[in-house]
């Protein structure tokens, strides 16, 4: 990046679409207010949000570029591995068919988490209520964890994932998931670029981040986030090593979702996080050529 240009971005945020809590219009107009000359909107294994992100971009003044994005959960050796898709068609053939049968899964998850939580904990919930409170939204987690809070069940939804609701907690369900590879090649079926999220957050320690990252070349990841909110100064400098030795994109975001992580804030993360235009630009060139 040119020592002038002084332009951000942020290439993960998240909507009320799936478990962010602005609409995308919110969002759009936040961005602005951020000074963001690109945004990419990625909600969870949903599209719902993008036209009215487009739509609301078209008349308003000084909006960012507009990146088309998902968000899908994955699986690899048993663990939950996020891949987001940049610059995705989501009007290409079967697209739409596949999101279908992906939130399928998730209802069956959410009616086995609601049956165990009333069961197990006496709990007054069900999926219906959860739809109810959140419309229009793809169900997740962090709506358990909301719902629980506002509920009394919880003082935090933090606790909520601690005690109920983790991955190793007593009333948690996986769902049917595709494997890394597989989101890799929906992506890219789309003219998408595939990006590996957050490696950090896998708890995996280096050496099998490293083995998940050359997997996942071998199948024809095209990036991988470098710049992430909960980022150290030496994950960075792995992360950017890491992309580097894989022949990698650059890709980086904050995974805003709004007041449901509070701490998080657009464009900037925990307060430190700043991805330059220049890795957006080079995904953008990327992606026009024609890369595959």
């Amino acid at each position: 990046m040119s020592a002038s240009d002084s332009r951000i971005v942020d290439l993960h945020t998240h909507s009320i679409r799936s478990d962010g809590t602005l609409t995308p219009s919110e969002l759009l107009d936040y961005a602005v207010e951020k000074g963001l000359s690109a945004l990419a909107l990625t909600d969870h294994d949903t599209v719902e949000g993008l036209e009215e992100l487009h739509a609301h971009a078209s008349v308003t003044e000084n909006a960012p570029e507009i990146v088309d994005g998902i968000e899908f959960s994955s699986e690899y050796n048993g663990k939950d591995i996020h891949i987001v898709g940049l610059f995705i068609d989501y009007s290409a053939p079967d697209f739409d068919k596949y999101l279908e049968e992906f939130r399928h899964s998730r209802d069956v998850r959410n009616e086995k988490m609601c049956k165990l939580l009333r069961d197990g904990l006496h709990m007054d919930i069900s999926y219906e209520k959860l739809l109810e409170a959140n419309p229009g939204a793809i169900i997740t987690r962090a709506h358990y964890s909301k719902y629980m809070m506002e509920h009394g069940y919880t003082s935090n939804m933090k606790e909520a994932f601690e005690r109920y609701i983790g991955e190793d907690k007593p009333f948690f369900v996986s769902r049917e998931k595709i494997t890394a590879v597989d989101a890799i090649n929906l992506i890219h079926k789309t003219g998408g670029i595939a990006v590996l999220a957050h490696p950090t957050l896998y708890h995996m320690g280096y050496d099998k981040i490293h083995g998940l990252v050359s997997h996942l070349k071998e199948n024809s990841l095209d990036a991988m986030e470098i710049l992430y909110t909960t980022f150290t100064p030496s994950q960075k400098r792995q992360m950017k090593e890491l992309a580097d030795e894989f022949d990698l994109m650059y890709s980086g975001g904050s995974d805003y979702h709004g007041a449901i992580k509070p701490r998080t804030d657009l464009a900037t993360g925990w307060g430190d996080l700043s991805v330059p235009y220049e890795i957006y630009e080079k995904l953008r060139c990327f992606h026009e050529s024609g890369h595959r």
